[in-house]
C-alpha cells in the first residue's frame, strides 16, 4: 500500500490530505485545530491528527506532495517587480527576506518540519506539483467522470489564475492559461477590499449581499477595469489596481471611478450602493464564467465540466453554468480553495506521475466530504465531565425524535456527529441547524448566533427526493454548491420594502433558507451522503410536511467550524443556541452553568 501525504500550506488555509493507493483516507485544515481562521502556517496539527487516526507513524508515508512550486512563483515575484521598477519596491522588500529565508528553500523547510514527526525522514520523499495542476487533479480524480473538461479559476498559483485542463481516465493535461495579473479571481477580491470586507475571507459576503443590489455598474467595469474577448480570455486595467506593485488590492483611480472610497467596516454601514456594487461585480463575473464554459464545451464537446480553484466556491455562478445547460454534468471539488489542493497534489502524483489507474466511482470519491476527525462516546463524555456540563445520553431513535421536537418548538441547535467536513461548508455533522418554515429564524442566526451581519443567507440542507419538488434545480448540490431558484409555487408575493430588512417579511413558505431573490443555496441529502443527518431530516419531513432544515455552519462571525467536543460546547455556551445535540448526548442551555462569559467568547476570535 502506497502512502501519500498531501499538504498546502504558507499562504492561506493550510490543510494535509493522506492518500493510500489513490483512496482518500483523511484530510483536514489546521484552523480547526489551531482555532485561527484561515490559518496558513505548517500543519504540524492536521499531520498529527492524520497519523493518530489512520494509527500509523511518517515513517509509513511513502511520499509527500506540496500543493505548489515555489520557485515558479519566485519568479513571478522579481519578473513583477522588474517590470514595474522602481513601483512596487515596498512590497518587494517587505516579502523578500520571507523568501530567501524561508519560502526560496521550501524543500528543506518542510523536510525540517516533517522531521519533527520523525528524525530520519528523507526529504527524496518530498515531491512538488504546480498550483493549478493540484486544483485540476483535485476537481477531476475524484469525480465520477471518465472524461471532463476541468476548469480552474482562483486569485494566481505561479503564474496561472485561470486554466483549461482535459482529464480522461488517469491522464490530467494543462491546455491552456491565462497569467497573472490578469485573474478574475483577484478582481472579485478587489471589490471584496472595496466593500470593506476581508481579502481571501469575505468574498462570499459579497455574493451574499448582491442580490440586495442591482448591476448598475456592470458596464463601468466592463469598459473600464476587464476586456472581455470573444474566446472567453480577458485581460485587466493595472490602471486601476495595486495589487501588482503595492499593498492594498486597488488605488485612487478605482475609488474614483465609482467616486466612493473604500468602505470601513468598523464605522460604515453598508448602504444600496455598496449592495449596487456587489450585484454589479457578481454579474461580470457571472458572464465571464458563462463565456468561458460556453466556448470549452464548443471546442472540446465534452459533456461533462470539473471546476475547482476558489472562484468555484462561487456558488451562484455555478448554478448559472446548470442552468445554461451546456454540459450535462457538473462536479465542483467540494475544497475548491488551497486546502483541496493538499488531496490534489497527492493524487496528482498517484495518477498522473505514477501512471496508477483510477477507480472511478459513482458519486465521488469525496466521501461526502466527511474526511476529518471523528469523537465516540466515550470521547465525547469524558470532555463533557472534564467541562463539569449537564446532559443526558439517549438512543440514536431518541436523538432523532427529540432533535425534531426541538426544532418545531424553534429552538436553535448545535448538531455535532460523526467525522468533521473538509472544506469550507458544513454539510451535516458540524452544523447549526433550525426550523426553515420560521421567517424570524434567519436574522435570529445571524445576530443571536453567529453574531455576523443580518443579510447574510442560510442553506437549506433537503432531501434529494424532494429536491426537485421544491427548487428549480435538476442536479445534486452534495456539497452545498449551487444555488437555485425556489419554485413559483411556494414563493409569496414579496411586498416593497427596504432590501436590508426584506427577511424581516415572510417571502416563501421556508422563508429563513430563501434569499432575497428567491434562491437558495442548496444542500442535497441522500442516505449515501450522510445517513444520519439524512434520517434526521426524513423526520423532520415526517412531522412537519417539510423536507428541509436549515444548515449553517457550526461556528461564530470569525471562528472556525467547531472540531472538538470542546470547541462545540464552548460555541453552544457563548452564544444563545438552545440545544446541543452531540453524539448521543443532549444539552439543555437552561440546565447549563449560566456564569458563561458570551462576550468574552465572541472577542476571542477576530470578527472577519
Amino acid at each position: 500500500m502506497t502512502k501519500i501525504l498531501g499538504l498546502s500550506c504558507f499562504y492561506h488555509d493550510s490543510a494535509a490530505a493522506l492518500i493510500d493507493n489513490g483512496e482518500i483516507i483523511y484530510a483536514c485544515q489546521e484552523e480547526r485545530f489551531s482555532r485561527k481562521k484561515h490559518d496558513p502556517s505548517f500543519p504540524f496539527l492536521s499531520i498529527s491528527s492524520i497519523l493518530s487516526n489512520a494509527k500509523i507513524k511518517i515513517s509509513d508515508i511513502d511520499y509527500v506532495t506540496f500543493y505548489d512550486k515555489p520557485l515558479l512563483k519566485f519568479e513571478r515575484l522579481l519578473e513583477t517587480y522588474l517590470y514595474n521598477i522602481p513601483f512596487g519596491f515596498k512590497s518587494f522588500k517587505k516579502s523578500l527576506p520571507i523568501w530567501i529565508k524561508e519560502k526560496l528553500f521550501l524543500k528543506k523547510l518542510l523536510n525540517k518540519n516533517i522531521q519533527s514527526f520523525d528524525k530520519n525522514f528523507n526529504e527524496d520523499k518530498i515531491f512538488f506539483s504546480e498550483h493549478h495542476f493540484s486544483h485540476a487533479a483535485s476537481a477531476f480524480y475524484p469525480s465520477p467522470y471518465k472524461e471532463a473538461v476541468v476548469l480552474t479559476i482562483d486569485g494566481v498559483g505561479e503564474w496561472a489564475t485561470t486554466s483549461i485542463a482535459i482529464g480522461h481516465k488517469n491522464k490530467l493535461d494543462i491546455k491552456k492559461e491565462i497569467h497573472f495579473p490578469h485573474s478574475l479571481g483577484l478582481l472579485y477580491s478587489a471589490f471584496t477590499y472595496f466593500l470593506g470586507f476581508k481579502v481571501n475571507s469575505g468574498e462570499y459576503k459579497v455574493m451574499g449581499l448582491a442580490p440586495y443590489g442591482k448591476p448598475k455598474y456592470k458596464n463601468l467595469i466592463f469598459d473600464n477595469l476587464i476586456k472581455l474577448n470573444n474566446d472567453g480570455s480577458f485581460k485587466l486595467n493595472q490602471k486601476f489596481f495595486n495589487y501588482m506593485t503595492g499593498l492594498k488590492m486597488i488605488n485612487e483611480n478605482f475609488e474614483n471611478l465609482f467616486n466612493l472610497k473604500t468602505r470601513k467596516a468598523n464605522t460604515e454601514k453598508l448602504n444600496k450602493k455598496h449592495a449596487d456594487i456587489a450585484a454589479s461585480i457578481q454579474f461580470v463575473v457571472e458572464e465571464v464564467i458563462l463565456l468561458i464554459t460556453r466556448k470549452l464545451y464548443e471546442e472540446y464537446r465534452f459533456k461533462n465540466l470539473c471546476i475547482a480553484g476558489g472562484v468555484g466556491l462561487n456558488c451562484v455562478a455555478n448554478g448559472k453554468i446548470i442552468e445554461d445547460k451546456k454540459f450535462k454534468n457538473i462536479w465542483v471539488q467540494p475544497a475548491s480553495g488551497d486546502a483541496g489542493a493538499s488531496i490534489g497534489s497527492a493524487l496528482a502524483l498517484w495518477h498522473h506521475e505514477f501512471k496508477k489507474k483510477r477507480i472511478i466511482f459513482k458519486n465521488d470519491a469525496m466521501k461526502g466530504s466527511l474526511l476529518g476527525p471523528k469523537y465516540d462516546d466515550d470521547e465525547i463524555e469524558s470532555f463533557l465531565k472534564g467541562l463539569d456540563a449537564k446532559y443526558t445520553k439517549f438512543s440514536t431513535t431518541e436523538i432523532l425524535e427529540k432533535t425534531v421536537n426541538f426544532l418545531t418548538q424553534k429552538k436553535v441547535i448545535g448538531w455535532y456527529q460523526g467525522k468533521m467536513e473538509f472544506g469550507p461548508r458544513a454539510l451535516g455533522s458540524r452544523s447549526i441547524i433550525a426550523d426553515p418554515r420560521d421567517h424570524k429564524m434567519q436574522k435570529i442566526i445571524n445576530l443571536k448566533i453567529k453574531f455576523r451581519e443580518s443579510f447574510r443567507p442560510f442553506a437549506p440542507a433537503v432531501l434529494k427526493e424532494d429536491q426537485n419538488k421544491w427548487f428549480n434545480l435538476k442536479s445534486e448540490s452534495r456539497y452545498m454548491l449551487f444555488v437555485a431558484n425556489i419554485l413559483d409555487e411556494h414563493r409569496y408575493k414579496r411586498r416593497n420594502v427596504d432590501a436590508f430588512k426584506i427577511n424581516d417579511n415572510k417571502i416563501s413558505k421556508v422563508s429563513a433558507v430563501t434569499h432575497v431573490d428567491f434562491t437558495s443555496r442548496i444542500q442535497t441529502v441522500s442516505k449515501n451522503s450522510n445517513i444520519l443527518f439524512y434520517k434526521l431530516i426524513k423526520e423532520f419531513k415526517k412531522k412537519t410536511n417539510c423536507p428541509m432544515i436549515i444548515n449553517t455552519s457550526f461556528n461564530i462571525r470569525g471562528e472556525p467550524i467547531v472540531c472538538t467536543p470542546e470547541d462545540a460546547f464552548n460555541c453552544f455556551m457563548g452564544t444563545d443556541m438552545d440545544i446541543l445535540v452531540i453524539g448521543n448526548f443532549i444539552l439543555k442551555k437552561s440546565d447549563q452553568n449560566s456564569s458563561y462569559n458570551k462576550d468574552k467568547y465572541k472577542n476571542e476570535f477576530a470578527l472577519d
